[in-house]
């Protein structure tokens, strides 16, 4: 494959496509069926500080063009993973970025610290925008005096490249401001998009916890809005994230300004997709004469 190395501010790529948070477990769970260490970047399910149990009742509908997920942020809690997940990691030979996940700013900084000391932790993927848990996620999002204190913070005591995860639902540009004035190296955009169900036969909410996070392509048009808007009028390196099923779904990422894409709803439907897009990618740029993904924004 052609090579297609990116970088994003301090984070050096061997090629742009990562797998995203939460729909790729800890990344060698997928190796029986690919080398994943032919992926620019793995991303790792949301940890927190204590282990969490996650939304009771329904987690996962299917819709027209995407999936809803009420997962709440189900995870083994931060020592299981440094004692149990990390020494497996280790057999993946790529960039292995740890999604962190708070209900506090002494619970993110907590994590960011123990992680730190950690060489498997190539960087940490700060998830402030998750739409189906009852505190922190989305609504820490929405206070921006506390990203800023906390995107600080976090620059003080993580040496490695930080990105900053952000939805659609909360005032993304304004956090872009903030990430690029704090040192932050990059934006994920976007996440999940806050959704509700209802039952019509049971004339009830579909999921216990009401609300639930809309991924896949119904929400790639808004991705791309997105990312648009803030590499434009902000400038901070974007990873795109939304919708992306395939190299042309990444291709118009790309486009609107991407440095880097990250695969997530796809790896269900199937557990090739990221590598088939990195594959489809490489063969684009090769025969198109693309030297760097980057040269293909229109704008």
């Amino acid at each position: 494959m052609k090579e297609l190395t990116t970088s994003l501010s301090n984070l050096n790529l061997k090629n742009p496509v990562m797998t995203a948070s939460g729909t790729f477990g800890f990344g060698f769970e997928f190796m029986n069926f690919y080398d994943t260490s032919l992926l620019g970047a793995i991303v790792c399910k949301g940890i927190s500080r204590n282990p969490r149990e996650g939304n009771r009742g329904h987690r996962l509908a299917e819709i027209n063009g995407g999936l809803i997920n009420s997962v709440g942020l189900e995870n083994p809690g931060l020592t299981d993973f440094i004692d149990k997940i990390i020494p497996e990691a280790e057999k993946i030979n790529t960039t292995y970025i740890v999604n962190i996940l708070g209900s506090d700013i002494e619970e993110y900084l907590y994590i960011a610290e123990r992680l730190s000391g950690l060489k498997r932790a190539d960087a940490i993927e700060v998830n402030i925008s998750c739409p189906n848990v009852k505190s922190g996620g989305i609504s820490f999002g929405k206070d921006l005096n506390l990203t800023r204190e906390l995107a600080r913070k976090l620059r003080e005591i993580f040496p490695r490249p930080l990105i900053f995860k952000v939805s659609a639902d909360i005032p993304y540009l304004e956090i872009a401001r903030i990430c690029r004035d704090e040192g932050i190296d990059a934006l994920t955009c976007i996440n999940t998009v806050q959704s509700l169900l209802i039952d019509v036969d049971k004339k009830a909410f579909r999921f216990n916890n009401i609300y639930g996070g809309l991924s896949g392509p119904a929400i790639k048009p808004v991705a791309l809005r997105v990312v648009y808007q803030v590499q434009k009028e902000v400038g901070i390196p974007v990873i795109g994230c939304g919708g992306i099923m395939n190299y042309r779904d990444a291709l118009e990422f790309f486009m609107a300004g991407a440095s880097a894409v990250q695969i997530g709803t796809a790896n269900f439907a199937n557990p090739l997709s990221a590598y088939e897009i990195l594959r489809d990618l490489s063969e684009y740029c090769e025969k198109n004469n693309i030297p760097d993904i980057r040269e293909l924004r229109i704008w």
